[in-house]
């Protein structure tokens, strides 16, 4: 019995282990390819350059990377109330969900940067449009999910609820919207991660603060370290929001968990 809980305490401490090891084993990866074919910096530099030059210019990366996540953050809390509300009555209603279902398809299948100089037209330069780009880029992920979450619910149950005197609203309120939390954390997951991709985009193009403003003046002067600088500073943003969703994900839905077992 000792044994086994060794065992189980072993794989415990290995899968707390393993992101760590293969971000490790990525990072030696990329600095021995780049030392071993003898890659100029201006094309690929190694990681521990972009690390170096990163420190170097630490308090312009910091304050750049305080304002990106501001309007991922605030442009991604939009597109949450935004989602779950649209979300909501499309999955609950048959309707609606077949006048509104091409509409979203076709929006979400239009690329957001070419909207980026439509929305400096409208709000100018700066953090409006990037804040808008993030929440058009992440809003649809939400959307699709909590509807999927509500649509997907048993008929049968349905019928049984309805039976014992429950309303529609008692319905989905007290049981839809509780059955679909998994569906619900799962877009939350995928749409923080592309919020910052839509930020980014809009600080790129129509901005002159942000990783994305930075990225593109330190590409302008061949500082290929400093733009992958802010590539690894994004990328540490991203988990680390990814993260925190998944550990509130885990908190709020063990119940939809049967357990660790490998599928």
């Amino acid at each position: 019995m000792r044994g086994r809980a060794d065992i189980m305490k072993k794989k415990l401490n290995l899968s707390k282990a393993a992101p760590w090891l293969s971000a490790i084993g990525l990072f030696v990866l990329w600095e021995l390819i780049v030392r071993i074919f003898n890659i100029p910096p201006y094309v690929l530099p190694t990681p521990s350059e972009s690390i170096i030059v990163g420190w170097q210019f630490h308090e312009a990366i910091w304050m750049h990377a305080v304002h990106t996540l501001y309007t991922t953050l605030a442009g991604f809390a939009i597109a949450v109330v935004f989602g779950v509300v649209l979300g909501a009555l499309v999955g609950s209603s048959r309707a609606i969900y077949d006048a509104a279902n091409p509409l979203l398809v076709g929006f979400n299948s239009v690329p957001k940067v070419a909207l980026v100089p439509v929305l400096v037209m409208w709000f100018g330069i700066g953090t409006v449009p990037a804040i808008i780009t993030a929440f058009l880029i992440s809003f649809f992920p939400i959307v699709v999910n909590v509807a999927t979450g509500l649509a997907t619910l048993e008929p049968e149950l349905r019928d049984v609820l309805r039976s014992l005197g429950a309303t529609r609203r008692d319905i989905l309120v007290k049981v839809g919207f509780p059955r679909a939390m998994p569906y619900f954390f799962a877009s939350l997951k995928v749409a923080i991660t592309l919020a910052f991709v839509g930020s980014v985009i809009s600080e790129t193009v129509a901005s002159n603060v942000g990783v994305g403003y930075l990225m593109l003046s330190a590409s302008s002067k061949f500082n290929m370290p400093l733009v992958f600088a802010g590539l690894l500073v994004i990328a540490v943003m991203g988990i680390a929001m990814y993260e925190i969703f998944n550990v509130i994900e885990r908190r709020s839905t063990k119940w939809a968990n049967r357990g660790n077992q490998n599928i």
